[in-house]
Parts: C-alpha cells; sequence; structure tokens
C-alpha cells in the first residue's frame, strides 16, 4: 500500500537483584522476566510487522547473552499461536533483562539477517553486546564511506544498524581492557552521529542502556516500579501502561538511562538543545492511545478533527444537509472525523471498512486496485447517494487515494467525495526515519508554486485524485493542535526546514533528485553529492 511506514519500535525490561515476583511481574523467578517482552512488542506492532525479536541476559545460562528473531509480526515471530513453541522460546531464552524491537525497514532487505536486535559475539563480556533502535541516521553515507576508509573494513548491509554496531564496537574496543564508561561511549558516538536514533543495549556484564537521540525525533517513554525493583521502557507509554505501570515518563532527548551493577541512573550524553519532536507521531504513526512527551494522541487527533471542523465553517462550500455524513479512512484519521462531525453537528459514519486481517505477504502480488479492495470494503448502505466528507490524516504519494475515491463512487455509491486532511501538505522528504526519501514520490509539490498551498492548487489537486474537492489543514494549526510550540517540533516535511545539518544538505541534494540529475534515496548518497550545491 501506499501508507506512510515507520523506522521500528524498540522496548527493554529488567528485573533488578534483590526484587521478587510481583503484580506486574507474576514470574516464576527474576530469570523470566524476559516473557513479558513479546507482549510489550505487540502494543508497538502499529510501528513494524517486518520482524521481531529480542536479545536477552541471564548470568545462569551458558550464553550470558542471547538474540531471538524472525521475519513476521510479533504473534508469527514468536509462534505464539502455538503454546509448545512459544514455550520453548521462552524457556530457551529467559533472562532477568532483555531488550526487544519490532521492525518496519526503509532500507535493507527483508529478511532475518536485518532483523533486531543485532548481537556482536566476543570473548570479553564488555564487548559482547545487543542493541536495537528506532530512527534513521541522517549521515548514514558519511558515516559509511569513512568507515570503508580504514583498513580492511567490509560492510556485509548496507544500513545504518550495522554502521551503529562497527562505530560502538570501535568506540568499545579503544577503552582497552578497562571496563568502559557507557555514558562516555555514547556520548563519542552522539558527536558523530546526526539524525534519529533511540537505542536500547545489552551486555554480557547485564548492563543496560536506553538513549534518546539529541533532538528528540521519536518518543521514548519509562517507568519504573520501586516495589518490584522492575524497570522497563518502550516507544510508546502503552506496553508500560499495559503492563501496570503508573508513573509513565517521556525520557528527554540527549538523556540515557544506565542500568549497571543493580543501580537504574539517568546521566545526559549531550547537551541540552531546543527538541525536534517528529509532528507525524500525534497526527499518524503513533497509538492513538499513547501519551508522548506529556501530549494525548487521541486528545491531538480530535483537535485536528475540530481544526478542520472550523476551516470547513470558514470555507462554505459544501452543503451540510441531512444527505451529508463524515467518514474517516481507518484507522488513523478516525478519532479526528468523529471531532469535526460532532462540531459540525453531522453523523460520522465508518462507511469504509478496513480489513485488519489481512498479512502484508498476502497483499504484495496484487495491483494498486485489487490491494485496495482487498483491504477496504466501502459499506453501499451508508455511502450510496450521500455527499460525504472524506477525513484522511495525510497524502504522500497519492496512488492509494486516487483508487480509494474510485471505489467509494462506484462501489460505494457516494454521491460527492469531498477530501478533508488533517495535516498540511507533505512538500519535502524525511531523513529521520519515515520512508518518503525524495521528492519525487511526492504528490504536493508537483503542484504547489510557493511555501502556501492555494485554494486554486487544491482544485487542481482535486480533479487529479478524483475528488470532489480537497482542502487540507494550514501549518500552523499542527503545533497548536498537539500543544507544543512550533520551535519544539520537526516539520521539515512540511516546511523544507531541518533540524539538522544534515538534514539541510539532503534536502538539497533531493531537490536535485527531483530533475532526475542524482538517482537512489536521498540519505543514501556520498557526502559529496550531497554537499555539492548546497
Amino acid at each position: 500500500m501506499d501508507e506512510l511506514q515507520h523506522e521500528c519500535g524498540i522496548a527493554a525490561l529488567y528485573h533488578l537483584p534483590g526484587s521478587q515476583a510481583s503484580p506486574l511481574a507474576p514470574l516464576a523467578g527474576a530469570d523470566q522476566v524476559s516473557r513479558l517482552m513479546p507482549r510489550m512488542l505487540l502494543d508497538l506492532q502499529n510501528r513494524g510487522q517486518l520482524a521481531a525479536g529480542f536479545s536477552t541476559f541471564n548470568p545462569r545460562r551458558e550464553k550470558l547473552l542471547d538474540t531471538y528473531k524472525q521475519i513476521g509480526t510479533v504473534i508469527e515471530a514468536f509462534r505464539s499461536n502455538h503454546h509448545a513453541k512459544v514455550e520453548s522460546i521462552m524457556r530457551e531464552y529467559g533472562g532477568r533483562a532483555a531488550i526487544g524491537h519490532v521492525r518496519y525497514a526503509t532500507c535493507g532487505a527483508s529478511d532475518r539477517s536485518y532483523a533486531q536486535p543485532f548481537e556482536r559475539h566476543h570473548g570479553c563480556k564488555w564487548k559482547w553486546f545487543a542493541f536495537a533502535f528506532n530512527g534513521q541516521l541522517a549521515n548514514f553515507a558519511e558515516l559509511r564511506d569513512r568507515l570503508l576508509t580504514q583498513t580492511e573494513y567490509h560492510l556485509t548491509r548496507n544500513i545504518d544498524t550495522e554502521i551503529i554496531m562497527h562505530y560502538l564496537s570501535k568506540e568499545l574496543s579503544e577503552c582497552g581492557s578497562e571496563r568502559p564508561d557507557l555514558v562516555e561511549v555514547f556520548r563519542s558516538l552522539g558527536q558523530k552521529f546526526d539524525g534519529a536514533y533511540n537505542m536500547v543495549f545489552l551486555n554480557a556484564m547485564g548492563d543496560m542502556v536506553v538513549l534518546r537521540d539529541p533532538n528528540g525525533f521519536r518518543p521514548l517513554c519509562y517507568a519504573w516500579d520501586d516495589d518490584a525493583l522492575l524497570f522497563a521502557a518502550a516507544s510508546e507509554s502503552v506496553p508500560l501502561f499495559n503492563l501496570g505501570f503508573q508513573n509513565i515518563r517521556s525520557l528527554e532527548p540527549g538523556e540515557m538511562i544506565v542500568i549497571q551493577d543493580g543501580e537504574v541512573r539517568h546521566e545526559r550524553f549531550a547537551e541540552r538543545r531546543t527538541p525536534s519532536h517528529c509532528f507525524f507521531e500525534w497526527i499518524y504513526f503513533a497509538n492513538v492511545a499513547s501519551t508522548l512527551d506529556d501530549r494525548s494522541v487521541y486528545m491531538t487527533r480530535r483537535a485536528l478533527g475540530e481544526e478542520l471542523a472550523r476551516q470547513e465553517v470558514q470555507m462554505d462550500r459544501v452543503s451540510l444537509d441531512d444527505d451529508t455524513i463524515v467518514v474517516p479512512v481507518p484507522d488513523t484519521g478516525k478519532a479526528a472525523a468523529d471531532a469535526m462531525a460532532a462540531a459540525l453537528r453531522i453523523p460520522s459514519f465508518e462507511g469504509l471498512i478496513r480489513n485488519r486481517y489481512i498479512g502484508r505477504t498476502f497483499i504484495e502480488g496484487q495491483n494498486r486496485a485489487e490491494r485496495v479492495q482487498l483491504k477496504y470494503t466501502p459499506l453501499r448502505e451508508v455511502l450510496e447517494g450521500k455527499r460525504i466528507l472524506l477525513i484522511e490524516d495525510t497524502i504522500v504519494r497519492s496512488t492509494t487515494m486516487k483508487t480509494l475515491l474510485h471505489d467509494l463512487r462506484h462501489r460505494g455509491g457516494a454521491r460527492e467525495i469531498h477530501v478533508r486532511v488533517a495535516c498540511p501538505p507533505i512538500v519535502a522528504p524525511c531523513f529521520y526515519g519515515i520512508d518518503m526519501s525524495t521528492m519525487r514520490e511526492l504528490f504536493a509539490p508537483r503542484f504547489m508554486r510557493g511555501s502556501r498551498i492555494t485554494e486554486a492548487e487544491q482544485n487542481t489537486m482535486a480533479a487529479e485524485l478524483g475528488a470532489d474537492s480537497l482542502f487540507y489543514l494550514p501549518l500552523e494549526a499542527v503545533a497548536r493542535c498537539i500543544g507544543l510550540d512550533a520551535s519544539r517540533l520537526c516539520r521539515g516535511c512540511l516546511t523544507g526546514k531541518y533540524p539538522t545539518e544534515t538534514g539541510e544538505r539532503l534536502y538539497q541534494l533531493s531537490l536535485r533528485q527531483r530533475n532526475g540529475s542524482v538517482n537512489g534515496r536521498t540519505y543514501e548518497q556520498s557526502p559529496v553529492a550531497a554537499s555539492a550545491g548546497a
């Protein structure tokens, strides 16, 4: 499908020494806390369905650190529908500490070797580690090329996960024979990396690190139960809440939590800077039940719908009579649609039903029209003869929207379709972990001539899509709905202005790519190409 996809989700668990089983972890001993990890990853499934895995630490095991990962959803990867098999996995990999990952790939192949966590074996316990990360290094190409200039370095995968593994290994090796200061290790890495890189790290000594990059592009939540001495972290709040944690916080950008020798401590590995939280987390990616950086995803999406309603009243272009209904594109458009309908005092109906049980591989071989028909079913009983305000969270490439509108008319019998987008136009790529890395794939820039979209441009876009009308949310509404100042949000894909130096350089390169002078994903280009003409 042409939906946006996200670069993964991460999680961590630690049953600290001296703790006993509690209502949060009703387990047969501390070394079984890892059994909770698949449950946490299932609550992060919205962030990646390609692969899932975990690494666990158990000092009573010959393999002090061990990793299990497989292709597929969490249920598929951990064989959760087969009791004997999932029980075998849980026994073999039982541990008192665990890190986990769900993957969606913006780059790299769809095979097991690309799944995370990545584990690096070593005879020295503090050099034997596993890690997983959520995000994307904007300066991936520069880091890759710098690494390959060194003697006898070879990369088996052209992805930033392997780049991080090599740079992390180098930092640990440079500590010599002394146990490293993990804060200094990640402080040094933070000076080299540009981009989004929330990370969970676990070594064979039982040391754990949970880290949020200095810009705070992606969310990262944590909680600690004092009675059970159970620590947990995840990309969103929902996995922690569903485990029973009450006091859930967001880790500050540039901060890390270190668990070492039975103690938990906060550390700062990077200087404070103005955060650049990705606005898309609230609008599209995050679980609607999550709270990120003290802002509710659900309430944000309701605020977006109320903004759309105000815009609709101001435009006064569509008759809001008894034949007019609001219909969300499921699932992320529903909260906005319901709020818009309530504000306009017209009905909101689920006139478009999403099949939530179709696997990714089942639809891959189908053409676009067949994929849409397999995934969405228009309800003719709801839609026939109606004037529809169709609420979509965003339009990126437009190909799915065209087919969907055709289906709503011909299969659903809709009389009019007026598309309302709960997001401003996407005018520039993302280099921080969303799979839209080139200008050429974006819909809106083909029609827009200035930084602000005009009514005439929206009319032309509506005709291209096959809609009766199309209107986007204004740019300034995003920060207002989230409840954060615009200076604290990354809105690079809405404005073409990026919070990091590499992002700015890559945007200039993407403009050249648009004209066909450079091919491939923007962030994979060499630093020389990215710098030229910047």
